[in-house]
């Protein structure tokens, strides 16, 4: 079995990292922060790195040729973890506006720091897409 690269051009070009993985009929995520396609992260709180770091996860699954229901697991970490319980409200319902309802396998961690110091989360996630042969 060979791995696939996946890059997506629309999101920052990585540098030392890919984006993504695919092996076989998985897609392996790599962590996202709230970067934008300028290196930067977005402005505000958590719910906007949240609609960030999340959009640019599902924009490496499509790439890969997935979709939100494919991810079979996601782990987010939190600088923060009471201020994203302040906000899980919101943030739910952003998931099922970007993801739909069908949730993953998920766990949250509290980390005292991102590679990015203003980043307040990452996210990364596993997706099993199949194949032709399914």
């Amino acid at each position: 079995m060979s791995a696939e690269i996946i890059n997506p051009p629309q999101l920052c070009k990585p540098k030392g990292f890919a984006h993504g993985v695919k092996a076989g009929p998985f897609v392996y995520l790599g962590g996202q922060t709230a970067l934008n396609a300028d290196y930067q992260i977005v402005p505000g709180g958590i719910v906007e790195q949240f609609v960030q770091a999340f959009g640019n996860v599902l924009a490496t699954l499509a790439h890969a040729g997935g979709k939100p229901t494919d991810l079979i697991d996601v782990t987010i970490y939190l600088t923060d973890v009471d201020d994203y319980q302040r906000n899980g409200r919101e943030i739910g319902k952003i998931w099922r506006e970007m993801a739909g309802t069908e949730y993953p396998a998920m766990a949250g961690v509290g980390v005292t720091q991102l590679w990015q110091p203003e980043a307040l989360i990452e996210i990364q996630g596993v997706a099993y897409i199949g194949d032709a042969a399914e």
